[in-house]
């Protein structure tokens, strides 16, 4: 038998939409559970297990706190998991990530922190209406390729997002 489900260990019911403060919470809660000063005088087999135990909480919370692996995840859940690196067949996505690059080299080149602010706050618009589009059709079979093309999708607005974030550190130097 393999480790519990992540909502599982948490106590909470698989699902997308998820408390985020509550997740924490019970995260800080379950990790000083195992933390390593609390077997500091253990045997060595019960410090594996602790540091064993740690990592698997951190794993669970880091995938559940990310909305693109916590889709991914409740995909793998209800069936098969995708492929990491598939080819996004998904040509009017396609063709809005090669703008969204372009606009974001155009705002790097001209250093343009109030451009970078506008672009960041429709880049966060975007990824709140993937989300519920994603909420929407996760646990329904017929929608399944549906759900797995918005996945994608989330997952290169949150690089997206990530490298926006980097830019914003660069400019703010």
């Amino acid at each position: 038998m393999g480790s519990p489900c992540h909502f599982a260990l948490f106590d909470l019911q698989p699902g997308f939409r998820i408390d985020l403060e509550a997740l924490g919470n019970r995260y800080r809660e379950l990790v000083r559970t195992v933390h390593p000063d609390r077997f500091a005088d253990a045997s060595e087999r019960e410090q594996r297990l602790a540091q064993a135990k740690a990592a698997e909480l951190n794993d669970a919370y880091q995938t559940l706190k990310s909305v693109p692996r916590r889709a991914l995840y409740l995909l793998a859940l209800r069936g098969d998991a995708l492929p990491l690196e598939a080819t996004v067949q998904d040509p009017e996505f396609l063709l809005q990530q090669m703008q969204l690059r372009e606009e974001l080299e155009d705002l790097q080149e001209s250093a343009d922190l109030d451009g970078v602010a506008q672009f960041k706050r429709q880049l966060k618009s975007a990824q709140q209406r993937l989300e519920e589009d994603f909420a929407d059709c996760w646990d329904d079979a017929a929608r399944r390729d549906l759900a797995e093309r918005l996945v994608r999708r989330m997952q290169f607005l949150d690089k997206l997002a990530q490298e926006v974030r980097q830019l914003e550190e660069r400019l703010d130097d």
